[in-house]
């Protein structure tokens, strides 16, 4: 089976990732924790394309999300499926001023 990383960049990218992942979630029976909530068994297969499965039963979306300034970070973290998302995949900068508005510095780290 195939795996999709879902790459998110700047607030659109990320606003429209976001509304990407709640239509995901939903067709597969996904609730906000990443706790399978489904009726179907159909709605698991192929889930692995998408998702990572934790030890603890939890689905969590292969996805990053990058921007340069930390308020589209905050505004996806405040929202239901916020802590759908592993901290570790968000690539944030405080304030994109300070990087001079350029991604260079963190293209090596978003590939790996």
């Amino acid at each position: 089976m195939r795996e999709i990383v879902n790459i998110q960049v700047g607030q659109c990218g990320n606003q429209v990732g976001y509304k990407f992942w709640e239509l995901i979630c939903s067709e597969h029976g996904i609730d906000e924790v990443g706790q399978y909530k489904g009726n179907y068994n159909k709605q698991l297969e192929k889930i692995g394309v998408y998702f990572s499965e934790g030890s603890d039963h939890r689905y969590v979306p292969r996805s990053i999300l990058v921007d340069l300034e930390s308020g589209t970070k905050d505004s996806i973290q405040s929202t239901p499926f916020g802590q759908l998302f592993r901290p570790d995949n968000f690539i944030f900068d405080h304030n994109c001023f300070r990087s001079g508005g350029y991604m260079v510095p963190y293209c090596e780290h978003i590939l790996e």
